[in-house]
């Protein structure tokens, strides 16, 4: 079943127990994810993480794992991320299989029409479908707000929006933000707080135009000088690496489907026309631009390093964060540059 954007929060708060698949597509992914974790807390689950590798290579995984009982008694949830098509027989396997315990929940980035996953979603009542767009102008305030209230802050609409715009609409950045800004006011869901530009400005929340987000595109496009530029604004201790590789994960997330389309023989342009309002008008021009640099090959190679850099970063002893992503982000920059 499709999800409407008006229900999609009962769907999520009070789950039918009925419903097996949840899928959460489209290319803000951070909403995605956000869905996602809501949905959990909905269904009072633990996350039972399953890779979508693994599902492609055995598809009957899904279903087995999702129709096993847990050993330590407490409902879970079978969680995939990231995930596309590769898993479309496995979720089909899951959906036609006699029982159930857990539910699972897919998170998808850009999906076409024609997905195989998607249709599976969509076309099944036992599965539930929503997809997740970058919310613009007062849908990213309303956004921001929302997020906040979570945290205990009362956010007016000017603040709304500069916090929507240093974090790129991205709402995954938006919520990692907030919990920074709600602990240096004091706030909580019980002790709620105003959040004003004067604490915005003592915490540093905001880059201009929330320029470390793009990073990854400006390393993409192979923009050398601007990325040097904007490395340099960053904290020292890195901080922001990790939410600068994943959004360069989404990134190529996005643009592999696109390209794979474009060395089947299709045009761009009818690449970029059939995905409509699936992509933010603001990125049309840079994709066109992306498209024409890298090749399926050279996107599967700077995931690949994207990949093992995050894991690096993620360990106890792991290289400074901020030069390791100094050099990747130079290594790509250059790349692209040499393409062009």
């Amino acid at each position: 079943m499709k999800a409407t954007k008006a229900g999609i929060g009962r769907s999520l708060d009070q789950p039918d127990g009925e419903v097996r698949l949840y899928l959460f597509h489209g290319p803000d992914e951070g909403q995605s994810r956000a869905l996602g974790e809501r949905l959990l807390k909905g269904l009072g689950s633990t996350r039972f993480i399953v890779g979508a590798p693994a599902l492609k290579s055995d598809p009957a995984l899904l279903a087995d794992e999702a129709g096993a009982m847990n050993l330590f008694g407490e409902p879970r949830a079978i969680w995939v991320e990231p995930a596309g098509d590769e898993i479309a027989e496995a979720v089909e396997a899951l959906l036609e299989a006699p029982a159930s315990e857990s539910p699972v929940i897919v998170i998808a980035g850009a999906l076409r029409k024609s997905s195989a996953l998607l249709k599976l979603a969509e076309g099944h009542r036992s599965a539930l479908a929503h997809a997740s767009y970058v919310p613009e102008g007062q849908q990213a305030e309303r956004m921001v707000a929302e997020v906040g209230r979570a945290h205990g802050l009362r956010i007016a609409p000017g603040v709304a929006a500069r916090v929507a715009d240093a974090c790129g609409n991205d709402q995954a950045i938006v919520g990692q933000e907030l919990a920074k800004l709600a602990l240096y006011v004091g706030a909580s869901p019980e002790a709620p707080k105003d959040l004003d530009h004067d604490a915005v400005d003592a915490v540093g929340a905001d880059l201009p135009e929330g320029d470390f987000l793009h990073l990854a595109d400006l390393a993409l496009a192979g923009e050398i000088a601007e990325v040097g530029e904007t490395l340099g604004r960053l904290s020292p201790a890195g901080s922001e690496a990790i939410p600068v590789i994943r959004s360069l994960q989404r990134r190529l997330l996005m643009l592999a489907p696109m390209r794979a389309r474009v060395e089947a023989g299709e045009r761009s342009s009818d690449v970029m026309t059939s995905l409509g309002k699936s992509l933010f008008w603001k990125d049309k021009p840079l994709l066109e631009k992306l498209l024409a640099t890298w090749d399926a090959s050279g996107l599967e190679t700077v995931a690949e390093r994207a990949g093992k850099l995050e894991r690096q970063l993620m360990r106890p002893n792991s290289p400074p964060p901020a030069e390791a992503l100094g050099e990747e982000l130079a290594a790509i920059a250059r790349r692209a540059a040499r393409r062009r």
